[in-house]
């Protein structure tokens, strides 16, 4: 009987990591990812040195990931608001501005994401942006009403998906770089690669963090904690790499397509291009819940505030979806990745203290 107690608990909590290391990379990977814009902005521009950048994200995005679960487990936080106070007990006033800038991310960032379905539908099947942008709304505003159970199965079933098919496509492209050696032959001629490494972590952590502290029921041990930092850090460099290898195959015409990748795959077979299109759609959708509910979770004091402001959003994100996608991503990201630096700050220093 003890035994079988054993193997109903280890299963418990393998599943558990399971959930949570699909809600984060669920969240991590939105459109800018997996279009192949956000790795080109932030890594493929540098060179050699962005391949470094990327391995420096990864790291610091497990750390990130491991500070706010063993905080929040440990200090019993339920919700955003309790975390910084938590992490800066002494300055509320900041604790407010980061709270507002934080909300307003994450509202941008599930704006970006309804921005990046319509630029990828209008793209692929010359539909016009409304008409999509109002199907993508209506579906998040159902998955919506379910709350967190909702976003976990939708992750659970999605992003096992996601991961498969970029590992697939990234393993298909290894003759590729291996006959070119690309990798190694791209050239290096900007600085400022470490930087842009830590922005894209910076930002990354303004839509994580918010997530993370919704993940406390799922979290019951420190091993828990380690294995989910790690594996997340580890899979967010691999899939990194596997994007940042399939831009090199169009790195010479990619710079102003809103969606690079959808071009690129389309040298696999027009199979690949309807496929990657799904992933696409996939990762926008799996990271506009994340940050929809992050959002409304923070804002919202019940349940009939939560369906107001549900509401609200869906209205003004039909308005948002005419706006250019890669400009959002080239504009918006790195300005809010330097925000979040003071977020970032604040766990590290109040993790120093506090052991």
């Amino acid at each position: 009987m003890k035994n079988l107690k054993f193997v109903l608990y280890r299963s418990f909590i393998l599943k558990n990591i399971n959930k949570v290391i699909m809600v984060i990379i669920g969240t991590l990977i939105g459109a800018g990812f997996a279009s192949g814009r956000e790795i080109y902005l932030f890594f493929m521009k540098y060179g050699k040195l962005g391949q470094i950048g990327i391995i420096i994200s990864g790291i610091f995005t497990g750390l990130i990931i491991y500070l706010v679960l063993k905080k929040v487990r440990e200090k019993q936080i339920n919700n955003y608001s309790e975390l910084l106070k938590n992490i800066n007990p002494k300055n509320q006033k900041l604790n407010k501005y980061i709270h507002i800038i934080v909300n307003s991310f994450l509202l941008i960032s599930f704006y970006i994401m309804i921005a990046g379905f319509s630029a990828y539908i209008e793209q692929a099947y010359k539909i016009p942006t409304y008409f999509s942008s109002i199907f993508f709304i209506i579906i998040c505003y159902i998955v919506f009403q379910k709350s967190l159970q909702g976003m976990m199965k939708i992750n659970n079933y999605l992003v096992p998906f996601l991961l498969l098919l970029i590992l697939y496509l990234g393993i298909k492209n290894l003759p590729y770089l291996i006959e070119s050696k690309a990798m190694a032959q791209i050239q290096t001629n900007q600085k400022g690669f470490l930087i842009s490494s830590l922005l894209y972590t910076s930002y990354n952590s303004i839509i994580l963090i918010p997530v993370l502290v919704t993940m406390k029921d799922y979290i019951r041990t420190q091993k828990q904690i380690k294995l989910i930092s790690i594996f997340s850090g580890l899979l967010i460099i691999v899939l990194s790499f596997c994007i940042y290898g399939l831009l090199l195959k169009g790195q010479f015409f990619i710079e102003d397509i809103e969606l690079p990748l959808l071009e690129i795959v389309k040298e696999f077979g027009s199979i690949f291009e309807y496929i990657y299109g799904f992933v696409i759609i996939v990762s926008i959708f799996t990271s506009a819940i994340s940050t929809g509910y992050s959002f409304l979770e923070n804002v919202s004091k019940d349940k009939k505030m939560y369906r107001r402001n549900l509401i609200l959003i869906s209205i003004v994100g039909i308005f948002v979806s005419n706006i250019g996608f890669s400009k959002l991503v080239q504009i918006l990201y790195p300005m809010f990745g330097v925000l979040g630096f003071v977020q970032i700050v604040l766990l590290c220093s109040s993790f120093f203290k506090w052991n």
